[in-house]
């Protein structure tokens, strides 16, 4: 039941400050039509990106974990029009179907995907010099988000928000004894921001459609 009623005040919310967005809309499609598991974030979840990037004045962004693109548009949206968002996708067809969304959108120029693990990926973008980013976005296979968190710390400067998706695992989070290799590498991540004397950090548990998860938030100290 409960349950129920988080999805039915999503519902609401979301008809409530989520005008109708045919774009984002047929991205979600486009994910459901090829097979890309539908573990995106919420409209709202997307909409919160969006004001977060806005309100840090972001003009780079990084995101690890595309699917079909669908947060990547969000916040893309929330840069000026020279700005630039490097989305990282380890899955050939979730990069194909986010690309053609990308383009549908308008953003190719504004959004690059690039494809292979992020943990090879991002030290390239090290040696390139694509950073500092000023937003962060980490949503893809937990039990490397030490590492995620880890570099994008690396590519971040002072006052960068990085934003970690999925952290309370339906309340398999505060199992000390868990097996399961996802739960175990958001504990192992929260251990590293305790431990990070430049990071300050918050979390916050949420409910809705996704049934019960939540978010951590941290930012780069000046």
């Amino acid at each position: 039941m409960a349950d129920q009623l988080w999805a039915r005040i999503d519902d609401y919310l979301v008809d409530a400050l989520v005008p109708p967005d045919r774009v984002l809309d047929h991205t979600l499609r486009a994910g459901v039509d090829a097979g890309i598991p539908q573990i995106q974030v919420t409209p709202t979840q997307g909409k919160l990106l969006y004001l977060l990037a806005l309100a840090v004045g972001a003009r780079k962004i990084l995101e690890v974990g595309t699917l079909a693109g669908y947060s990547a548009i969000w916040m893309a949206r929330a840069l000026p029009p020279d700005g630039r968002l490097i989305t990282l996708e380890v899955d050939s067809d979730n990069a194909r179907v986010a690309r053609a969304s990308i383009r549908r959108a308008g953003l190719e120029d504004r959004i690059e995907v690039r494809l292979g693990p992020a943990l090879e990926t991002l030290p390239a973008l090290e040696a390139e010099g694509a950073g500092p980013f000023d937003f962060v976005f980490v949503d893809a296979d937990k039990e490397n988000n030490p590492g995620y968190v880890a570099w994008a710390l690396r590519l971040s400067r002072p006052g960068t928000v990085i934003v970690v998706d999925n952290i309370v695992r339906h309340g398999a989070l505060i199992d000390a004894a868990s097996d399961d290799a996802s739960v175990r590498g958001v504990r192992a991540m929260f251990e590293l921001i305790a431990s990070e004397p430049r990071i300050e950090a918050t979390a916050l548990q949420t409910v809705g459609s996704k049934g019960h998860d939540g978010i951590a938030i941290l930012r780069v100290k000046s």
